[in-house]
């Protein structure tokens, strides 16, 4: 569904390390509504959050990711890194195979 490279999965595990639910587990979503300007439909988010009783659980690079029905179709078959992002500010990217246009920003798409 969607894979975690090891340089994301290394940073997801130190950022969870610093929250105080730690049960709680990686959801990656999409909402309505593009960056400022850019015209896309979508942009990505990720959270750390109890799982609902719909949602769907992967399992990547060692862990679970979860994801809510309405985002699956739209970010299926998607890999998430960390690395040097816009403007070479760390960051996690989105390779989206569903994308069709992005932005700039590398958060948003159509």
């Amino acid at each position: 569904m969607i894979t975690l490279t090891e340089r994301a999965a290394a940073q997801i595990r130190e950022l969870h390390a610093s929250i105080t639910e730690p049960d709680s587990l990686l959801r990656v979503f999409v909402d309505d509504g593009g960056c400022d300007g850019c015209g896309n439909d979508y942009h990505y988010g990720m959270a750390f959050d109890e799982p609902k009783p719909e949602d769907l659980v992967a399992e990547s690079a060692g862990l679970k990711v979860l994801i809510d029905p309405r985002s699956l179709p739209l970010i299926q078959g998607s890999v998430i890194d960390f690395g040097e992002g816009p403007g070479a500010t760390p960051n996690f990217i989105i390779q989206n195979p569903n994308a069709q246009k992005t932005c700039g920003c590398g958060r948003s798409f159509s």
